[in-house]
């Protein structure tokens, strides 16, 4: 399978996975959410009608009621998962490391003629393991040692390969950064939505009719408050994203220099 036909698929399935989240959510809001949310108002709208002093509580169903708070809960929901995944992924990564592909022996050392023997070795892992970090990285030396029988090139190119390797880690995660991205985004149109309709009730405000404008700024604050919580959450964990995989290419690089370069010998 072709690098465009991965990036296609994944693409799709990622997409696929969105489209199937929006379904569920929204099944949720129309059955529970919406129906609990209204029949929370009309009570407390009794209770405020008997006792004009009564000041009623938040209600979680209330504050996610509304239509912008909807998507942006489907986006949050869909980078969790898109993050529980990668952290699964980067995971496994971190066991090849464990895996031996370079057991040591004392005294052993490898030769430019032995470089395409152990070539093999990666030759044969599944194609999903070979995608991975560190077969690459050692793969990539070995490669290089082979062909030019200098020990610095393949130093060289065991850094070169981490490089690329983490920038290629790093675009990866382009779509949980637009999920992030979008978050915020969503609860700025939800503030705005509400300024308005708080705005086209001004009038009946001036009559002593607020419900209107506080509905509007409901709406407001209810869509920041939500994007915002959600934002902070997302933020955090592509931090820590980024962070497991700058710290799986420093360990491979670490591992890379430890146990193969040390191992080299241009004969």
């Amino acid at each position: 399978m072709t690098a465009t036909q991965n990036y296609v698929r994944d693409r799709v399935t990622k997409l696929a996975m969105l489209a199937v989240i929006a379904v569920i959510v929204q099944l949720f809001y129309a059955s529970y959410v919406r129906p609990t949310a209204e029949q929370w108002l009309a009570d407390q709208r009794a209770i405020q009608a008997n006792d004009p002093t009564y000041v009623p509580p938040r209600s979680i169903w209330v504050t996610i009621q509304d239509a912008e708070q909807q998507v942006t809960i489907i986006v949050a929901i869909w980078a969790l998962i898109l993050s529980g995944l990668r952290f699964r992924e980067l995971k496994a990564q971190r066991e090849l490391l464990e895996a031996g592909y370079l057991k040591r022996q004392v005294g052993v050392v490898i030769l430019p003629s032995d470089a395409r023997e152990y070539l093999r070795t990666f030759e044969q892992l599944p194609a999903r393991e070979q995608n991975s970090v560190l077969p690459r990285v050692l793969a990539a030396a070995l490669k290089r040692f082979g062909a030019t029988g200098n020990v610095q090139d393949a130093s060289q190119m065991v850094h070169n390969t981490c490089e690329s390797e983490h920038n290629r880690l790093d675009a990866e995660l382009a779509m949980l950064r637009f999920s992030v991205w979008v978050a915020p985004a969503l609860g700025f149109i939800g503030t705005v939505r509400g300024i308005g309709l708080a705005l086209q009730g001004a009038e009946l405000a001036v009559r002593g009719e607020t419900t209107a404008v506080t509905n509007g700024l409901g709406i407001a604050f209810n869509s920041t408050l939500v994007a915002l919580i959600l934002s902070i959450i997302l933020m955090y964990v592509l931090h820590e994203i980024q962070l497991t995989q700058e710290r799986l290419v420093l360990d491979t690089e670490n591992y890379a220099e430890q146990e193969l370069i040390s191992r080299l010998h241009s004969g």
